[in-house]
């Protein structure tokens, strides 16, 4: 079993929404850790825990930024990280698993399975570490999560999404 730490110079988490049920806006956590335990022979016996910093939000409208970080959205003050703990992977074919844990936002702890695409097979990087790379999405009701703003809209509709893609893109450096 090979241990990895996410590489957060070089991995994405991001998040996409339906805004005014028209367009989708897009956001990520700029500051994410965490690490992966990992053995290809063994795949069920992956580990993954994960950590996203929610002050460092960004959807490029700094104003809408302050909004979700808010008491009305992810309340950053009281619950400063999202986490994922892994529970449980099953590979589902080539390059893919499906791994099970516990997303926690905005103080609320529930199951969610990962799609996960990958791992890429190991390679150097030119300061000699061995990397690896995987994609992962989930999709999450935010109101499951406390996430529950909202304003209903003059037309009919909502101003924000209940459903919220999830999609990470991590390099992983082994050691």
């Amino acid at each position: 079993m090979a241990k990895y730490t996410i590489d957060p110079s070089h991995s994405q988490a991001s998040f996409t929404v339906r805004h005014m049920m028209i367009s989708n806006v897009r956001g990520e956590f700029q500051k994410l850790s965490g690490t992966v335990e990992f053995d290809p022979a063994n795949v069920g016996a992956t580990k993954i825990s994960a950590d996203l910093e929610v002050v460092s939000l960004s959807t490029g409208d700094e104003k809408r930024d302050a909004h979700l970080r808010s008491a009305d959205f992810f309340d950053a003050e009281k619950h400063a990280t999202i986490t994922f703990r892994s529970k449980s992977a099953e590979a589902k074919g080539a390059g893919e698993i499906e791994v099970r844990g516990d997303l926690t936002i905005h103080g609320v702890t529930k199951e969610v399975v990962l799609a996960v695409e990958g791992p890429t097979a190991p390679a150097k990087d030119p300061w000699g570490n061995e990397r690896i790379g995987a994609s992962a999405a989930t999709k999450i009701k935010r109101t499951d999560f406390g996430l529950v703003w909202n304003v209903a809209l003059e037309a009919g509709g909502i101003l924000v999404g209940e459903d919220v893609k999830i999609a990470l893109d991590v390099s992983l450096i082994k050691g």
